[in-house]
């Protein structure tokens, strides 16, 4: 599929134009997705590829699961689908009665001691030193290590998770080179199946309080999960648990970098960080766009969908739609209703949002009590790169 033409110099969106996985110049999203807004609610570029825009569109779409499959969508080196992301009800529910206590709010206030001794241990490295690489010193480091303590895996591990989470989502390969990249998100995801059977064949001889071992003792309804089962819920984790928190530190530090005025009113005022990482995640949207294929014909917001559609579910527009978000261009951090998308919705919506969100409040209440005072380095051309949105290159500075 053809890559996109970019919006004009008037700041209209050419909706005829095919748009995939280039839906947007991810550096400065929120212009297109206001255009896109302005287009219509849905759009349909091609006869097998659907665009849904508006926040009601996106949630009918995502809550729709018997008319919107999210199944066999993701083709990230797995040979058996994700779970539960891509296993639509009734067969859903089975692993979301088993997931979903495992992240629950309290569970997840529990890890705060941790969490918050992880955010330090990175911080004192460089503190001191007036300046980091914040996405290579922080953002990737953080959400990785709080994975090892959920599973119960030793620091030592930190660099192989890295390796492994970085083989699927950031193949070193040409990226015009797609059967290179998917080669070796196959050979990526052989060796994460091999990586957790092995740790799964140490648990069963000596259980230990972690995650890992809870999955091969619990039941549902009297039954086990599988060995296969537990494999794809582990790959999903790496995937998932790793890379979507790191996004969102990356983009969110890169705004309050450039806006003192907004980075000044949490060090003024810590309790405002709660709404602060639900307002950056609106805005800054990580997950930008999420697949759904349509299982017969049908229609959304009028607009008629042909079975085996693909349908690209803009998170990003739908969380700047002024019909939900009347100053939705503003950025807020007093905003009392944030009904924001940034973990999606329906079924699927994230498992791990209580988690996410633990992290990123520890992550600025420690940051911004260390470091208060700080801007992205002068002359950093900041680097969004397409598919997730994020920062590559993001260094920051302050006075020491």
């Amino acid at each position: 599929m053809d890559t996109p033409e970019p919006a004009g110099a008037d700041g209209e969106f050419d909706v005829a134009s095919p748009l995939f996985a280039e839906l947007f110049d991810l550096a400065v999203p929120q212009p297109k997705y206001r255009a896109l807004l302005a287009a219509g609610e849905v759009h349909r570029p091609s006869e097998s590829f659907v665009v849904v825009a508006s926040r009601n569109a996106a949630e009918a779409t995502l809550r729709d699961s018997a008319r919107f499959s999210a199944e066999g969508l993701l083709d990230l080196g797995n040979i058996r689908p994700l779970i539960p992301l891509s296993v639509d009800p009734p067969g859903h529910v089975k692993y979301r009665k088993i997931l979903d206590p495992l992240f629950a709010p309290k569970r997840m206030e529990a890890l705060e001691d941790d969490i918050t001794g992880r955010v330090n241990h990175f911080i004192d490295a460089f503190a001191d030193r007036g300046e980091c690489h914040f996405t290579n010193e922080f953002a990737v480091l953080f959400p990785s290590s709080v994975f090892l303590g959920l599973m119960g895996l030793p620091w030592e591990e930190l660099d192989t998770l890295l390796r492994l989470k970085d083989g699927i989502m950031r193949p070193a390969a040409d990226p015009a080179d797609a059967e290179s990249a998917a080669r070796i998100r196959r050979e990526t995801g052989t060796e994460i199946y091999a990586y957790f059977e092995a740790i799964l064949d140490e648990r069963e001889r000596q259980p230990r309080d972690d995650i890992l071992s809870q999955f091969l003792t619990f039941e549902i309804d009297g039954e086990k999960l599988t060995r296969e089962e537990i494999l794809d819920i582990c790959f999903l984790f790496l995937i998932a648990g790793l890379d979507t928190v790191t996004d969102t530190l990356t983009c969110s530090f890169a705004y309050l970098g450039a806006h003192p005025e907004h980075r000044r009113q949490l060090v003024d005022d810590p309790a405002l960080i709660p709404a602060a990482v639900e307002e950056l995640l609106r805005w800054e949207t990580p997950v930008p766009n999420v697949l759904r294929m349509a299982t017969g014909d049908t229609e959304l917001g009028g607009c008629p969908v042909a079975a085996g559609s693909f349908i690209a579910v803009s998170l990003g527009a739908a969380n700047v739609d002024e019909a939900e978000f009347p100053d939705a261009f503003d950025v807020r951090f007093d905003r009392e209703t944030n009904r924001h998308l940034a973990f999606g919705g329906g079924v699927h919506r994230c498992l791990g949002s209580h988690l996410a969100r633990r992290e990123l409040r520890v992550a600025l209440r420690e940051w911004h009590r260390r470091i208060p005072e700080y801007e992205v380095k002068h002359g950093i051309e900041l680097h969004y790169p397409t598919g997730l949105r994020s920062v590559e290159n993001l260094e920051l500075v302050w006075p020491v």
